[in-house]
C-alpha cells in the first residue's frame, strides 16, 4: 500500500480534478504489475497495472491481489469503471486503502467486486490513504476547498514592521513557500494587501502551475439576498460556495492578520503553516492567533527560520458551506 501511494503522487498535478491513485499487483510473491492515474480522462491507476503486465505473467492473475489506494470506481465517466475491470481480469483479492467519498462510488466499487467473488479487504493505511487526497476528500464532503492558513512573523510575533511590509521568508524558505503554491488551486489575500502592495501570488521560484488569484473585499456590491457592506461571513460563505462551483479543492491563504484571522474565527481552516524568524522589531501588526483545536504535526529549522505545519483536530468539526 506504501508503494500504491509513492505511485500515486506522481499524478498530483495532472490527475485534478480526479484523485491521486496508485495501483500494484502483486503474485506469486513479487510485483507483476503497477500504475498511476497519470492524467485527468485518461487511464486510471487500476487500468495502467494491468497494461504493465508481461503477458507471461498474465496467468498469474487469477491468484492474484490487486492493492489499490483509492476505491476503484463503479461507474462509467470519462473512462469505464476499473471495478468491472478488475472483475474481467479475474485476480482473487483486492485491497484497498480507502472509501472513495465521490457520490457516484461510495462504497459501490468495493460491493461491486465482493458479488462478483472477490475477496475485498479495506482499510489499510486508511489514514495516511486519505490523507494523501485530503484535497479531493474535502471538497466532496464538505463541498469547499482544503484551506491551509499562511503567515510569517517575527521572533516575537509581528507580521510586519510598524505597518510596513517586512521580509521575513529566506531565499530557500521563500522557494518552499511557492512550491506550496503550485500545489494549491487558488490563493486568497485581503482587499488591503492587493492595494499596498499588489502581490505577484506567482510560483516564479519553483516549477508547476500559478493558483488562481482572489481577493476579498467587503464592498457593497449586490449580491443575492445580501445588502449592504458585507460582514465577514457573507464574504467567506460567497467565497466557499464560489470556489466550489468553479472546481477549487485546495486553497492557500496569504492576507494579512484580519483575512486570516476571519478563516479562524469562523472555523475555514484545515492546516496552518507559520514560518517564525529570528528578527525582533518594536512594534507593527500582531500575528493571527492560533485556535486551539489544533495540533503541531511538523516543525522544521530551514536557513535560520522555523516552519511549523499544524493540523485541525477531530475535537472541532470543520466548518462546510452554510
Amino acid at each position: 500500500m506504501r508503494r500504491c501511494m509513492q505511485l500515486a503522487r506522481c499524478g498530483e498535478f495532472f490527475a485534478k480534478p480526479n484523485p491521486m491513485v496508485g495501483a500494484v499487483i502483486v503474485a506469486d510473491g513479487r510485483i507483476i504489475g503497477e500504475g498511476y492515474h497519470v492524467r485527468c480522462g485518461e487511464g486510471h491507476a487500476e487500468v495502467n497495472a494491468f497494461a504493465s503486465v508481461k503477458s507471461e505473467d498474465e496467468r498469474l492473475l487469477h491468484e492474484a491481489t490487486i492493492y489499490v489506494s483509492l476505491e476503484p470506481c463503479s461507474h462509467w465517466g470519462k473512462t469505464p469503471p476499473c471495478a468491472d475491470l478488475i472483475i474481467e481480469k479475474g485476480v482473487k483479492r483486492a485491497v484497498v486503502g480507502c472509501i472513495d467519498p465521490f457520490a457516484e462510488v461510495q462504497g459501490r466499487g468495493i460491493k461491486k467486486l465482493r458479488d462478483a467473488g472477490i475477496e475485498v479487504e479495506v482499510g489499510i493505511l486508511e489514514d495516511e490513504c486519505q490523507r494523501l487526497n485530503k484535497r479531493f476528500f474535502t471538497f466532496h464532503s464538505l463541498k469547499r476547498p482544503f484551506i491551509t492558513l499562511k503567515w510569517a512573523q517575527t521572533a516575537n510575533g509581528f507580521i510586519d514592521n510598524d505597518g510596513k511590509a517586512l521580509a521575513i521568508s529566506t531565499p530557500t524558505t521563500l522557494m518552499l513557500m511557492h512550491k506550496m503554491r503550485a500545489e494549491n488551486d487558488a490563493i486568497v489575500v485581503g482587499k488591503t494587501t492587493e492595494e499596498r502592495e499588489h502581490p505577484q501570488l506567482t510560483v516564479r521560484h519553483w516549477a508547476g502551475p500559478s493558483p488562481v488569484k482572489m481577493v476579498l473585499s467587503h464592498g457593497t456590491d449586490p449580491l443575492p439576498g445580501i445588502e449592504g457592506k458585507l460582514s465577514d461571513e457573507q464574504v467567506l460563505r460567497v467565497l466557499m460556495k464560489a470556489a466550489h462551483d468553479s472546481g477549487v479543492q485546495s486553497m492557500m491563504v496569504e492576507g494579512g492578520r484580519h483575512t486570516l484571522q476571519s478563516f479562524i474565527d469562523n472555523n475555514l481552516y484545515d492546516e496552518i503553516r507559520v514560518e517564525q524568524s529570528q528578527q525582533l522589531v518594536a512594534s507593527g501588526t500582531k500575528a493571527p492567533i492560533l485556535p486551539t483545536d489544533i495540533e503541531e504535526v511538523e516543525r522544521k529549522v530551514i536557513t535560520g527560520n522555523t516552519i511549523t505545519l499544524y493540523r485541525r483536530t477531530a475535537q472541532k468539526q470543520p466548518t462546510a458551506i452554510p
